[in-house]
């Protein structure tokens, strides 16, 4: 893949002059056949300026692909294979470029695009310094937070997947906790009397929903009672 040209600046567009311009007075007639013609010339000149803009936008969408690579959203586990042979053929383009003298410009440039962490060789995202798996490490960002999931309960507290998400996402888990959330609430409504095979296929009735939750919520209380209950028989034993 080569490296794309920089986009020229559009020039400006100009109506030019109709016959009936410089008239002191005109028919009606004459009025509607300019408005009509006028009407034409707008049309012409939006037209020819949308696609003067849609070619500059894909030469900056050339440039941005470029630059930064895929969109974060595709650097799941499944496409590292993939990266990794993206990586090596750049290599390997960077290298035949500097052995011909014409890519001394792009090291720095290049060398700015990886993410800062160490030992981190993908791609810095658009306006930060850190890949898409590090992005929580920039301090300045306001976009992504760590998935809430918690993969193993200490005594020291929860440890948490925290890889990045974004904030929008509700429930703010990542794309492999979340289908192990909808599988456990798959479990929790089969449990609850509702089978179904998918949660994106068939909604379930609120008052479904709100039974299970009762239930959950119920269980927890029962075994923090008798945890409680526990406790106080053991200090009245120690007394």
């Amino acid at each position: 893949m080569g490296e794309p040209s920089s986009s020229k600046p559009l020039s400006p567009l100009r109506i030019p002059d109709s016959p009936l311009s410089t008239s002191d007075a005109l028919s009606r007639e004459e009025l509607l056949r300019r408005r009509s013609e006028r009407l034409r010339q707008v049309t012409k000149l939006y037209k020819a300026f949308y696609w003067a803009l849609m070619e500059e936008l894909r030469a900056k969408y050339k440039d941005y692909y470029w630059r930064y690579g895929k969109s974060p959203y595709y650097n799941g586990e499944e496409e590292e294979e993939e990266e990794e042979e993206e990586e090596e053929q750049e290599q390997q383009q960077q290298q035949e470029r500097n052995r011909s003298g014409g890519g001394n410009g792009n090291e720095e440039d290049v060398e700015e695009m990886r993410c800062e962490v160490t030992g981190c060789k993908a791609k810095a995202m658009a306006l930060t310094r850190y890949c898409h798996a590090h992005i929580l490490s920039d301090s300045k960002q306001n976009l992504y937070k760590g998935c809430t999931y918690c993969i193993k309960s200490t005594q020291t507290g929860p440890i948490l997947c925290c890889k990045p998400v974004l904030r929008s996402t509700v429930p703010l888990l990542c794309p492999t906790h979340m289908q192990v959330a909808e599988k456990h609430l798959i479990r929790a409504l089969k449990r609850a009397g509702l089978n179904i095979s998918s949660t994106k296929k068939l909604a379930p009735k609120f008052h479904v929903v709100v039974a299970e939750y009762v239930r959950q919520i119920q269980t927890k209380r029962r075994a923090a009672r008798k945890a409680t209950v526990a406790k106080d028989r053991i200090d009245e034993e120690m007394r």
